[in-house]
């Protein structure tokens, strides 16, 4: 079992994934150069977030071209597992692994915080441990988080169960006061048709220690970890 992790010049939890993989799922990882196009020694793939180059152009439009999302392109297409956080999910949505766009958070402002967001699929390799239903306490730290698409995208969101993650308040309800940023339909992280790709905005990764505020995301890694090693 291997996991790899995506540095872009500007990544800033790449780190915070990283640790996450070695000390507490106990698995080898690697930091991986934007500008590599061999992904043949991984099971799977963290996208992390933090900035990526030209991000003030529009976040993650850059990054989609460097070199290695080619080559992440094939990887999610063998069915192998691609996990992007943060700027991570912006990336993806711009290459076009998810659908949808990321844009400025409603309000025009940074928001760094922690929020709730409800697990709405356990049916997916990154959720497996995770109660159906469960609120999570995880931080979000972004100002392009606001998740759009058009109607029959979300639709079809909606019917093949790719909405993984909404912001909602402690009770799992959700409103218009729980969704930090404006996303449709408080949409806080999608995966792909196949479940092997998922995007999400909040930061599981700094979510792993209680003396960060919450452990609430270390499942999220424990499910990952448990699907690579049933894909064997």
């Amino acid at each position: 079992m291997k996991f790899g992790v995506i540095v872009f010049p500007g990544s800033n939890c790449d780190h915070d994934a990283y640790h996450v993989v070695s000390k507490h799922i106990g698995q080898p990882v690697d930091f991986i150069w934007h500008k590599e196009t061999d992904l043949s020694g991984y099971d799977a793939i963290l996208i992390p977030g933090g900035f990526s180059y030209g991000d003030y152009l529009r976040a993650g439009a850059l990054a989609s071209f460097s070199p290695v999302m080619n080559a992440v392109k094939d990887f999610a297409a063998k069915g192998k597992f691609v996990f992007g956080i943060c700027n991570g999910f912006q990336i993806l949505c711009e290459t076009g692994l998810l659908p949808g766009a990321l844009m400025r958070n409603e309000n025009l402002h940074f928001v760094c915080k922690h929020v709730n967001i409800r697990n709405e699929n356990t049916n997916t390799p990154y959720t497996s441990e995770i109660e159906h239903g469960a609120v999570l306490s995880i931080p979000i730290a972004h100002a392009e988080g606001n998740y759009v698409c058009d109607e029959e995208t979300l639709n079809s969101l909606e019917e093949n169960g790719q909405i993984v993650f909404r912001y909602c308040d402690e009770n799992g309800a959700l409103s218009d006061e729980s969704n930090p940023n404006g996303a449709l339909s408080n949409i806080a992280g999608i995966c792909n048709l196949d479940r092997n790709v998922l995007g999400m905005m909040p930061h599981p990764e700094r979510a792993c220690e209680e003396l960060l505020g919450s452990n609430d995301g270390r499942d999220m890694f424990r499910s990952l970890a448990k699907a690579v090693a049933a894909a064997g």
